[in-house]
């Protein structure tokens, strides 16, 4: 019994979603159709990309960056800006997961490099932030923007326009709350720190490069993942025990809920009398349950106006920590390296996340 309390409390959010799940199955009894819930393509990435995170942290890479990267900060403050603007723009690029497999561990490393831990829970809540709000900029920044550009005609130059004031604003906020962290001088870092293994530094940043090629669409994603497979049980085979795996059947769990809710009548019919006239909020407000990629996989369907419904999509991120299925990556790494702060981060979390949602639906009202 002990043990079993003891894994609810280490993963709380695996065993919420998988609650969800089953529940949902008393509404759609289980059928052929539960296959076409689960997003291989998503899955198979994460699996990818965790996978090359954890070996560069293997080979010392994250270490050797971070050390790099406190020489030339001059403080707290400075450090906790570059890992936030880290995350904001490279995410426009390599989309809001990515970013933040890239760049939370390697904070983590950061931080603790530098003596400031506790900074650790408030750094990765920004980063979150940061990536989910930074990828709203690029059709390709995330999945619903990618599938809402792809069948609402949008061009890029609309796209940006609709988005961008969402973006900057919430990226000043975040640069403000950064001018509140207490001036202090980072940590000396050792000159000890051995540079990275060379070969293995090169062997993963072929597959990581793999891995966004298949992001972006350029390969396959079963082929990627059959090339990373391949490649670990070749090279390093004790790279695959330590992938988070509790993570992907997380999102196995909501995958399933949201696909069963998506399949209940007496909810469809509610969509299609809430939603008329109102498709920023009621799409923000639907994507803290079900996640905003679902959300703008269902809304489609009901709505003509994708301008509205891609910028509640995309505000709906912030929120709940389902409200984009990426804050889960941030909430993983945190909880598995400070399992004592899981509360506090989750805590703040929504205190931001809710602050920063309802600013952003009052703006979507004014604008």
């Amino acid at each position: 019994m002990a043990n079993i309390i003891s894994f609810i409390k280490k993963e709380a959010v695996l065993c919420i979603s998988w609650v969800l799940a089953i529940l949902s199955m008393f509404l759609v009894v289980p059928d052929a159709q539960y296959l076409a819930y689960i997003d291989v393509r998503t899955l198979s990435l994460l699996f990818c990309l965790m996978a090359v995170m954890v070996g560069f942290s293997k080979a010392g890479l994250f270490t050797f960056c971070a050390s790099r990267l406190l020489k030339m900060a001059k403080g707290t403050k400075s450090v906790v800006l570059i890992l936030v603007l880290l995350c904001f723009f490279f995410s426009t690029v390599i989309t809001n997961d990515v970013a933040l497999i890239t760049f939370v561990p390697f904070a983590i490393t950061v931080l603790k490099l530098a003596g400031k831990k506790k900074l650790i829970p408030f750094t990765v809540i920004l980063q979150t932030v940061a990536a989910n709000m930074g990828s709203c900029l690029t059709p390709i920044g995330n999945p619903q923007n990618i599938y809402i550009y792809s069948v609402s005609g949008l061009s890029f130059a609309d796209f940006l326009r609709l988005l961008l004031p969402y973006s900057l604003i919430c990226l000043l906020v975040l640069i403000g709350l950064i001018l509140f962290i207490k001036k202090e001088d980072v940590k000396t870092v050792s000159e000890d720190i051995k540079a990275p293994n060379t070969k293995s530094t090169i062997f993963f940043l072929v597959l990581f490069i793999t891995s966004l090629l298949a992001v972006v669409g350029i390969i396959n994603h079963i082929v990627c993942l059959a090339v990373v497979i391949a490649a670990l049980l070749i090279f390093d085979i004790k790279i695959i025990p330590k992938v988070d795996y509790s993570l992907l059947l997380t999102f196995v769990g909501f995958f399933i809920f949201v696909g069963n809710m998506g399949r209940v009548p007496f909810i469809n019919n509610m969509i299609e009398t809430l939603i008329n006239g109102k498709e920023v909020l009621f799409s923000a407000l639907i994507s803290q349950v079900i996640s905003n990629v679902p959300a703008a996989l269902l809304l489609t369907g009901f709505t003509d106006n994708m301008e509205a419904l891609l910028i509640g999509v995309n505000i709906g991120g912030l929120g709940t920590l389902i409200a984009s299925m990426a804050s889960l990556i941030s909430y993983k790494y945190v909880a598995t390296e400070l399992l004592d702060s899981k509360g506090k981060y989750l805590l703040y979390f929504s205190v931001l996340n809710f602050a920063l949602l309802g600013l952003m639906i009052l703006i979507s009202f004014i604008l």
